[in-house]
């Protein structure tokens, strides 16, 4: 069984979206210093690296973290790289794929895995996103569980529509995958976001298992 961690790692490098609260991450005790035992601070926002938005990150009646569902979160997962010439994911994109049948969990490979391996890391607006003519695709193909490499599902600049869409439809999303040297197919997909109360997202440690 061989195990991929397509989480990206956690540093005070690591870029967040713009206004987010930058990451801190602090040793408040230290054994070299007298104590007994190291003891780590952390600081972050709710949607820092790989993580997971709920519904109510969009919806204003919607579930939040600790309501999610663990059986759509761990399961069986597609994912579908898509050439480096797209900058955009719309229907027509999607239509333009072979679609597998029944998939219920989609991962897109995308230029953006790419860019968490950048000597210099900072947040790029040019990531490529899903479109809202894509997002009703998707909610056609009742897909369960969408994820995407960079921090956002949606485009730059154009964040409500899309997640309006795929969160009205009842979807999870998965942002902040690095897929860098994960291979189109089938996979175990098991997302176990921190639970959370009262938060409309949360990081997640998320790996896929070959099948």
């Amino acid at each position: 069984m061989k195990i991929h961690d397509v989480s990206v790692p956690i540093s005070a490098a690591l870029p967040v979206w713009p206004g987010d609260v930058p990451i801190v991450i602090a040793r408040g005790q230290k054994i070299e210093e007298g104590a007994d035992a190291n003891l780590t601070h952390i600081a972050m926002g709710a949607h820092t690296g790989t993580h997971v938005d709920a519904p109510w990150h969009f919806l204003a009646n919607g579930s939040k973290m600790e309501n999610m569902p663990l059986d759509v979160l761990v399961g069986t997962a597609v994912v579908i790289e898509l050439p480096e010439s797209v900058t955009l994911i719309t229907a027509e994109v999607l239509k333009g794929i072979e679609w597998p049948a029944d998939c219920e969990r989609v991962l897109f490979k995308t230029s953006n895995s790419a860019l968490w391996h950048k000597s210099h890391l900072e947040f790029e607006k040019g990531f490529v996103g899903i479109d809202v003519t894509a997002s009703h695709f998707l909610a056609e193909k009742k897909v369960k569980l969408v994820g995407l490499d960079y921090l956002s599902v949606a485009p730059f600049g154009h964040g409500k529509p899309t997640h309006e869409v795929l969160l009205g439809a009842g979807m999870v999303l998965l942002e902040g995958l690095d897929l860098t040297g994960i291979k189109a197919g089938k996979y175990m997909l098991c997302c176990l976001p921190m639970k959370l109360t009262d938060a409309e997202g949360a990081p997640a440690r998320t790996v896929l298992i070959e099948m």
